[in-house]
């Protein structure tokens, strides 16, 4: 019997379906009851001034963003417990959380600049840029 695949595993099969995405893991010490409301917030995101949550229906959302530069994206997608998955025309983000059964918190990061009408992201500065939105997640619960 093949196992129930967890949203890191789910957040892996996504990616992998969009050209140019990269994943980062992390284990972080911390519950993930303490976690995914900080990850769920978006506000550990290093390119991302400012978030508004417009509308909410279930798992479905949409949520304005303000890049620290200035540019704005209306993102959709979905948000419950542990995963989200969003994208507007010239972004993706994507995050998964789950408990690592010790305590703590394993995390996956994906996203960045999208190619419009393709399943493709701008493969330039994204793992970067996922690895230092991870540091900076872990660092609030340090």
């Amino acid at each position: 019997m093949t196992p129930i695949p967890d949203d890191i595993q789910r957040l892996r099969v996504m990616a992998a379906g969009v050209r140019g995405a990269k994943v980062v893991e992390r284990v972080l010490p911390a519950p993930f009851e303490e976690v995914w409301p900080v990850m769920a917030a978006l506000d550990f995101l290093p390119d991302l001034a400012r978030t508004r949550l417009l509308s909410a229906d279930g798992d479905r959302i949409e949520v304005l963003a303000r890049s620290k530069y200035g540019f704005r994206a209306h993102l959709r997608g979905f948000r419950r417990p542990g995963w989200c998955w969003l994208q507007s025309r010239f972004l993706l983000v994507g995050l998964a959380a789950a408990p690592d059964g010790t305590g703590g918190t394993r995390i996956a990061l994906t996203g960045g600049l999208r190619i419009p009408a393709r399943a493709a992201v701008v493969p330039f500065g994204t793992l970067p840029e996922l690895t230092r939105s991870a540091g900076r997640l872990a660092a609030a619960f340090d």
